[in-house]
């Protein structure tokens, strides 16, 4: 015979209406990238969704928070290196693509 409280049943009932009810895993829109400046925009409103910090962020990376202050800012002379990893930690991924027609201005406007 199986016992269980009261406090065990609600338990698992309740993750089991969670899961049945669990919003579905809808991918995040493709964002676009033309200069450092949007890189960066791109990286701290993923971080921000993620709820990280960026001494957080930084120490999943193995970088000082400084250093992703100034990913985020658009600083130039950030390595590829620095890039790439930030973004692997935020589970995100580069896709490079043809340009489309329209200047870096006009995509800037977006954001």
């Amino acid at each position: 015979m199986i016992y269980a409280s009261a406090d065990e049943l609600i338990l698992y009932a309740s993750q089991y209406i969670n899961k049945l009810y669990a919003p579905p895993n809808i991918p995040s829109m493709k964002q676009t990238a033309r200069t450092i400046d949007q890189l960066g925009a791109i990286i701290r409103r993923e971080r921000k969704k993620q709820g990280l910090t960026q001494a957080s962020l930084g120490e999943k990376v193995g970088l000082r928070q400084a250093t992703i202050s100034k990913l985020e800012a658009g600083e130039p002379g950030t390595q590829i290196r620095t890039v790439l990893d930030t973004i692997a930690a935020l589970g995100l991924e580069i896709v490079i693509d043809e340009r489309r027609q329209g200047a870096a201005d006009d995509i800037e406007n977006v954001f």
